[in-house]
């Protein structure tokens, strides 16, 4: 039997980029009494109220939340949901960081009941912080990847995961080898991409600690499947890239290590990319490779402020990423804060409107999903978020007194967190 609930309360959803078109209001749709049809976990319409429920199909349920906000559910472009554990792991950088906290927390997770409970508290986390698709690490074990996929299919959730690969550099107990690694991954890739809302990502954790011929065997995945996804980490400190440039002799700069190997693409995220060359950006414009735009986490290590000028002017697609646990929150409000102070910081301010379009529809195109979530386009999941935006004495008081929508975004941007998201909504049913 068909399912339709129309869901009444204010709306916003973004079409384009807003500073593509900074003074045009042409990039989203806001409707201050706005209302969202959704049927068998589709959208099917949105717009002004009186619009949406016109002629409504028989029997359908009305959900009247006004005085809320509905907006498309937050995209995490880079995650690790193994590294909970190590949230707020103070005092070090990057690579010592991952010796002193990562690695032993990675160590666990080859116990699949223990990765199957802390991948159910991650989703749970997710959701109740507003995310609803997410571009995951998982650790070296396979046995994380399953635990994670089937945790996330239950709840029917549109995620992309995969297997850590990593032949060197790392403790005894976290490596693999090309071949295991290949053949792990082609495992997996089996059981689970496209599975439902799932979709697989060959997922070496970065350069240095992959051996050329895994990377190369990195490449021959992505050739061998339609679909796939290529998740890892690049020029994220610049400890990390002197070592790259060690480890990769007869490369030109850390993007052309991956880029011999295979590994750039229209599928292909890339977390952190802070200190890029020219020719760096070049090639990831030219390559429509995508970015994972993670401040917390770029504070938080101390590894630099992110160039999204940089970025847009070579067309590149960028999300935000928490990359908990080097970021420090799962909530993509705090990071879109954080996107704001690493704006003001390098003098080009991302105005709260661009900074909602990053944790949403800007997610979807990164991971090249735009076509299914990111928006209330009529035939996309019905992925969405309730906000309210006097979840707490502050907010409200604060709220009440904005006069634009920008201003009320901005509100929400820097003071709010979990408690503004009052529901989670998962193709069209509460989560």
């Amino acid at each position: 039997m068909s399912q339709s609930v129309v869901w009444r309360a204010s709306v916003l959803h973004f079409l384009e980029d807003p500073a593509k078109q900074q003074g045009s209001e042409d990039a989203w749709e806001f409707f201050e009494d706005g209302a969202l049809l959704v049927e068998d976990g589709l959208i099917t319409r949105c717009g002004p109220s009186d619009q949406v429920f016109k002629n409504l199909p028989a029997g359908t349920e009305i959900k009247d939340l006004t005085g809320r906000f509905l907006i498309p559910g937050f995209i995490d472009t880079h995650v690790h949901y193994p590294q909970l554990e190590v949230l707020a792991g103070c005092g070090v950088q990057l690579l010592d960081w991952l010796n002193q906290y990562t690695f032993p927390a990675e160590q666990k997770f080859a116990d699949e009941q223990y990765a199957s409970e802390i991948a159910q508290f991650f989703l749970d986390q997710c959701l109740s912080h507003g995310t609803t698709t997410a571009l995951v690490f998982g650790t070296v074990a396979p046995q994380s990847v399953d635990a994670f996929f089937q945790q996330a299919h239950q709840r029917n959730l549109r995620m992309i995961a995969g297997k850590v690969m990593m032949d060197r550099n790392a403790p005894d107990y976290l490596l693999d080898t090309p071949q295991s690694s290949y053949e792990d991954s082609k495992a997996l890739i089996n059981r689970w991409h496209n599975k439902g809302r799932l979709s697989y990502a060959v997922t070496p954790r970065f350069a240095p600690t992959s051996s050329s011929e895994q990377l190369h065997m990195a490449g021959r995945l992505l050739r061998e499947h339609d679909g796939l996804y290529l998740h890892t980490h690049l020029s994220e400190n610049p400890k990390e890239i002197d070592w790259v440039q060690e480890l990769f002799p007869d490369s030109k700069h850390y993007v052309d290590v991956y880029d011999q190997h295979g590994l750039l693409g229209p599928r292909s995220v890339f977390a952190h990319s802070v200190h890029l060359c020219d020719h760096s950006w070049q090639r990831m414009g030219s390559s429509g490779s995508s970015i994972a735009f993670c401040p917390g986490s770029n504070l938080f290590l101390g590894s630099g402020l992110f160039n999204l000028n940089r970025a847009k002017a070579h067309g590149i697609p960028t999300g935000l990423g928490t990359d908990v646990g080097g970021g420090t929150n799962l909530c993509l409000l705090n990071t879109m804060k954080d996107a704001y102070q690493v704006s003001q910081l390098r003098e080009e301010t991302i105005s709260p409107l661009q900074a909602f379009y990053l944790a949403t529809l800007g997610g979807a195109r990164a991971l090249h999903l735009d076509d299914k979530i990111g928006s209330f386009r009529t035939g996309n999941e019905a992925d969405f978020l309730v906000l309210n935006p006097a979840a707490t004495p502050m907010l409200q008081f604060r709220t009440e007194k904005t006069k634009t929508l920008e201003e009320l975004l901005g509100v929400l941007m820097v003071m709010g967190d979990d408690r503004v998201i009052e529901k989670t909504i998962i193709m069209g049913q509460e989560a």
